[in-house]
């Protein structure tokens, strides 16, 4: 934090509650929270919420945003292998508009923004029509948190932008992904850019389809993809090699550059008119107007040729070229 440049907007979300609570007594497998909204329990763990961001704020970190659970339909299914707490969209719902709104907005951390989901982008629209479709719930949230395990079988045209169109006054925002976390991938591949290639893709897929933002799961893990105590192993933009004191920092790592670094909190995604023989090309692009009044535009090209383009704005043209796998950023001041 005190290394940061800019102030950092965290967010915090909770992946089972005490075993006590729960119906399966046990912090991993199916479970849910015993009872039902408005009871003892489900205002216990919402008090648990409130008792997180009190603690952390005696250290002086305050948080933006919390979801209301980590990836709910995991506690839904049988022998799940790690920590979670079950919720389908209904007991969500109920349990945001009896208990968790109520108890944050009665709390000093009513300014924190409460995101519903955090799972994969498949449940929408449905999750989002259950919990925002009711005015008690929907007065409580903020926003809508999706994760990308599932993409390949949840088309972003026929899950986020049908939501975006049926709540545009909620934000989207794409809250954890990582490579090496299905069975058939390797856990950490050190340099390999292909990895880089498919966080760009999906981030620019999210950013064009009115997700306002996309996390990576992990900071920094191992040379294993850990630790993890499921040996739940997975890649990272960051590798470290503790027995040799070094870090490795992935093409992963360079390519969520070119967004974060380019891309500050406050930009404004602006329209990008490709031209007929752009559109046959491989290129993949956003644009976006920053604070500071600067366009920028990224600009990915995961094919094996090298592509020429130019960008055109009111203050002039641009020749260039993109390169056989490769990614670019382009800033310019508008006046």
């Amino acid at each position: 934090m005190a290394m940061s440049k800019r102030p950092l907007s965290l967010y915090a979300s909770p992946w089972t509650s005490p075993t006590w609570m729960k119906t399966s007594e046990s912090y991993v497998g199916k479970g849910t929270l015993k009872g039902q909204a408005g009871d003892k329990y489900h205002k216990t763990w919402a008090n648990y919420f409130v008792r997180f961001l009190d603690e952390y704020a005696k250290h002086n970190l305050t948080f933006w945003a919390v979801t209301a659970e980590n990836e709910p339909t995991a506690g839904l299914i049988n022998n799940y292998p790690f920590q979670c707490l079950g919720f389908t969209a209904e007991q969500q719902r109920d349990f945001i508009a009896r208990d968790l709104g109520p108890a944050l907005a009665n709390s000093s951390h009513r300014h924190v923004q409460l995101i519903i989901l955090d799972d994969n982008r498949l449940h929408l629209p449905h999750w989002a029509r259950v919990v925002l479709e009711d005015e008690e719930a929907a007065r409580y949230v903020h926003g809508i948190g999706i994760h990308w395990y599932l993409d390949f079988i949840g088309p972003i045209q026929d899950t986020v932008l049908p939501t975006h169109e049926l709540f545009p006054d909620y934000f989207i925002l794409a809250t954890e992904a990582c490579i090496g976390a299905h069975f058939w991938e390797r856990d950490v591949i050190l340099g390999c850019w292909d990895r880089g290639n498919q966080y760009s893709h999906s981030i620019l897929t999210n950013l064009n389809h009115f997700v306002a933002g996309w996390t990576d799961w992990n900071l920094a893990l191992d040379l294993e993809g850990g630790p993890n105590w499921v040996k739940n192993y997975v890649d990272s933009p960051i590798i470290v090699d503790s027995s040799e004191g070094i870090f490795y920092k992935q093409p992963m790592f360079y390519h969520m550059g070119h967004f974060s670094k380019f891309i500050p909190e406050g930009s404004q995604r602006v329209g990008l008119v490709a031209s007929k023989e752009s559109k046959k090309t491989d290129l993949e692009y956003t644009a976006f107007l920053r604070p500071n009044g600067a366009v920028v535009v990224v600009v990915l090209n995961r094919s094996p040729q090298d592509i020429p383009f130019g960008l055109a704005d009111t203050v002039g043209l641009i020749s260039a070229v993109a390169p056989a796998n490769s990614i670019q950023t382009y800033v310019w001041q508008r006046q």
